[in-house]
């Protein structure tokens, strides 16, 4: 299995928030693999943060920060809600897509009073399908090597037409189908063929994603 690692020093993508003047206490090694067969992961963006900080909640709305990473795998949003947070202590960004069966490596500022980590990626050949954590407990030994679903970020319909979806072999992003979306945050239920995508291709079986978190003091 090929690993990509960021080529990025830890100075360039853990960037200091307001309010972070607390300790350090080293990084946190942050590994994504994806586990399907034929599903490509956008790159990975993810923060350190304390308990106060939230990136989305199963079951609720998804935030059009994050329902623009799994749309349209769009960072803009995302990237300026973590910068504005006090309660982010550092972000990363991955070096670059993740392909079946590859990994990303990004690191994050482990902080003594701050010890969650959230992170999301886009499975790009979907309407608005993404991997995600949510304040996971960064020195939990669940973090050792988690496995994750596909998240559906309800905020776009399933149509898998290619009208709406940015990955290959479609390549249309910012285009959403005229029709109603759940709503919510919830398990993906996969591709099913109804509109250009080949299921035998692009579905999966969940997990999707082995995410392993490691604690390096310094």
């Amino acid at each position: 299995m090929k690993t990509t690692r960021s080529v990025l020093a830890v100075a360039g993508i853990a960037m200091a928030i307001a309010g972070g003047a607390q300790a350090g206490d080293g990084y946190y090694e942050v590994t994504v693999t994806n586990l399907t067969k034929g599903q490509i992961f956008s790159p990975i963006v993810a923060a350190s943060h304390n308990a106060q900080f939230n990136l989305y909640t199963l079951g609720e709305p998804a935030s059009a920060a994050l329902a623009a990473v799994a749309q349209d795998a769009d960072y803009s949003g995302i990237t300026a809600l973590l910068q504005a947070s006090s309660d982010v202590n550092g972000m990363a960004m991955g070096s670059g897509v993740i392909l079946p069966g590859h990994s990303d490596t990004v690191m994050l500022p482990a902080m003594e009073k701050s010890d969650r980590i959230s992170l999301a990626a886009m499975l790009v050949t979907t309407n608005d399908a993404f991997i995600g954590l949510a304040g996971a407990m960064a020195r939990a030994e669940s973090m050792t090597n988690a496995l994750v679903p596909a998240l559906d970020a309800g905020s776009e319909a399933n149509s898998e037409s290619c009208m709406h979806i940015p990955g290959p072999p479609c390549g249309h992003a910012f285009m959403a189908p005229d029709m109603a979306a759940e709503g919510f945050i919830h398990v993906h239920n996969g591709i099913h063929g109804v509109g250009d995508l080949d299921a035998s291709d692009y579905d999966w079986r969940n997990p999707v994603a082995k995410i392993s978190v490691k604690h390096i003091t310094k």
